[in-house]
């Protein structure tokens, strides 16, 4: 990942660990994993998002089961600070930055037959049963780091404008993950695949119009993640990364097709992207899906609303089957997603 020109990208072992909270008061400091066990057919997406001067942390627990079913619970858990990542029941700990984190949980969740249920989210916790969950899940780097905080060249940081900010810094990685997960009486020793990502910074959900997100593991030696956006102008751009011969390469073209069900949930969908040097394409399979929602009111009065489907998807490319996630952002707009 470059910084444009005039700026230049920073990261420190230090970023690993959660940093002063700025002045504006929807600054966010999130960290987040996934992990996909190949032969089990189990994974799950984990996420910490402190908003300290809003007083609390949004924390995300979403399992998906080898049957179908996932469990899931959202909370806005009280917090003081900003000290740690540790909240509603989740911890994520640096054992050693850039190289060992882990993730631990003991709670609840709600357990979803059908996962398209939290679409309606009061219902979904009328009519589907809470159940206890526990895990430990150690996390270790595959790649090196991807991305950072751009700076200006001397250093010191960039002028954001808060309303319209997603984050001031953020980086990623592909890593190995083992450990357990535990769901009600069953239990999965788990030795998979995931990719984590950290950022901080003020943020709004609604400051992208769109986006198709897309972070995929295969194995030890091979791993790709691209994100495409695009805007209420028309305009479409894709980026991200492949992690092959153990170094990251930039993605500088990627595009997506993709299929959608009576609820416009993604099912299917095909990849084209290139680096300088090397073109893939990668088609994908939706074996679970969970639609979420976040809402906000502005000080005028004005409602948004943004649609996010997490899709457990089955990636296969260049003769190799990963897994990994189709998380697919949408701003709704006269009760429609934009980006399809």
């Amino acid at each position: 990942m470059a910084a444009p020109e005039g700026f230049k990208l920073r990261l420190d072992p230090e970023d690993e660990y959660t940093h002063t909270p700025e002045a504006a008061n929807n600054y966010n400091e999130s960290m987040y994993f996934n992990v996909f066990d190949p032969d089990q057919k189990v994974g799950g997406w984990f996420r910490i998002g402190n908003r300290p001067n809003e007083g609390y942390a949004e924390m995300s627990n979403c399992i998906y089961l080898p049957d179908g079913q996932v469990a899931f619970i959202f909370k806005r858990a009280n917090i003081a600070n900003n000290d740690a990542m540790d909240a509603g029941g989740m911890r994520f700990d640096v054992i050693e930055p850039f190289k060992h984190l882990r993730v631990s949980f003991d709670g609840e969740a709600l357990l979803m037959a059908n996962p398209h249920d939290m679409a309606t989210p009061k219902a979904a916790f009328k009519t589907n049963p809470m159940v206890p969950v526990k895990m430990s899940i150690d996390f270790k780097g595959l790649s090196p780091m991807h991305g950072g905080e751009t700076v200006n060249l001397d250093g010191s940081p960039l002028e954001l404008d808060a309303e319209k900010s997603f984050g001031r810094a953020h980086y990623e990685q592909h890593m190995t993950a083992t450990g357990f997960i535990a769901v009600g009486d069953q239990r999965w020793d788990i030795k998979g695949f995931g990719v984590r990502d950290k950022s901080w910074g003020p943020r709004f959900w609604q400051a992208i119009y769109w986006y198709r997100w897309l972070p995929m593991s295969f194995n030890n030696e091979f791993g790709l993640q691209t994100t495409i956006t695009g805007t209420p102008e028309g305009e479409i751009k894709g980026g991200g990364m492949v992690f092959e011969d153990g170094v990251y390469t930039d993605i500088i073209e990627s595009n997506i097709t993709a299929n959608y069900d009576e609820n416009g949930y993604q099912t299917d969908l095909v990849v084209n992207c290139r680096t300088e040097n090397k073109e893939y394409e990668i088609t994908g399979k939706v074996l679970s899906l969970i639609p979420l929602r976040n809402r906000r009111s502005s000080p005028d009065g004005e409602e948004f609303m943004t649609r996010i489907t997490e899709g457990m998807t089955e990636y296969r490319c260049n003769g190799h089957v990963g897994y990994g996630l189709s998380e697919f952002l949408d701003q709704v707009v006269d009760g429609k997603p934009v980006g399809m």
